[in-house]
């Protein structure tokens, strides 16, 4: 059985205490060395996009592994940088891209764009939050979402920026209790639907925020569970094949407690 909200807390209620431990871990210690004694040298776009081990340690750190062989793609957004709102990076409804510019700011800070806090420890710090949470995620993806979510929730001002972001649309749905097929749905709609039922102004509060993720832990759990059961043939000879699967009285407490209501 998952206890999300179990490991959230413990993982949370020491934040930095956990994050050390990450960054001590030989292989992310070994690249974040690297990263740190080498991205000085880096003076033009070239210069990054032509050092693997630099440029991909940065892909991950702001979350776009999955976009590193995309060079072409990557180049513009640097190239064009975001101090022009019709930017390549300013279009793109996914706000890493951005977040990504900004930390290497070569349109406006040329060949000292390496050389800023940004670009360097703060994308260090970055790659050790990415490296906890996928560590997270290799246990319980519940707890790889909810150490998201926990960590975008203030920036989010818009529907459309949740929409745009499958793991906060799916942390979102699931805190709701939405079935994931309404995302088949007019986009619109999803956007109305999300701000009708929440009012994102809560997720500048962290007290809010952590109430609004422990709801997601709980539903996750919960939604688990009973994936869990019903697909087991032992649980489902024992529960009885037309029985259908209930949230203990213990899950229900839970979600009483952390009710997310506008």
């Amino acid at each position: 059985m998952l206890s999300t909200i179990a490991d959230y807390t413990r993982l949370t209620k020491d934040l930095g205490k956990s994050m050390t431990q990450v960054a001590t871990q030989p292989d992310v210690s070994r690249d974040t060395d690297y990263f740190l004694s080498h991205i000085g040298n880096v003076k033009t776009i070239d210069d990054f996009l032509k050092d693997y081990r630099l440029y991909s340690y940065a892909m991950k750190a702001y979350g776009l592994s999955d976009m590193t062989y995309a060079k072409a793609f990557m180049r513009k957004v640097l190239t064009e940088g975001v101090s022009d709102t019709n930017a390549f990076a300013n279009k793109l409804s996914d706000t890493r891209y951005r977040e990504f510019a900004t930390a290497f700011n070569f349109a406006a800070n040329g060949d000292q764009a390496t050389s800023t806090t940004a670009a360097t420890t703060g994308t260090a710090t970055q790659y050790v939050t990415q490296t906890m949470e996928q560590n997270a995620g290799d246990q319980n993806e519940g707890l790889r979402l909810a150490l998201y979510f926990t960590r975008k929730a203030s920036t989010i001002t818009s529907p459309f920026q949740i929409l745009a972001d499958q793991a906060l649309t799916q942390v979102v749905q699931t805190a709701m209790g939405w079935p994931s097929t309404i995302s088949s749905s007019d986009i619109d709609a999803q956007a109305k639907m999300i701000t009708n039922k929440i009012d994102l102004t809560d997720f500048q509060d962290p007290a809010k925020v952590t109430k609004f993720v422990q709801r997601f832990a709980a539903m996750w759990d919960a939604t688990q569970a009973q994936s869990d059961t019903s697909t087991n043939p032992a649980l489902v000879l024992i529960a009885g094949a037309s029985t259908s699967v209930s949230l203990d009285t213990n899950m229900l407490t839970t979600l009483q407690n952390i009710r997310f209501n506008r």
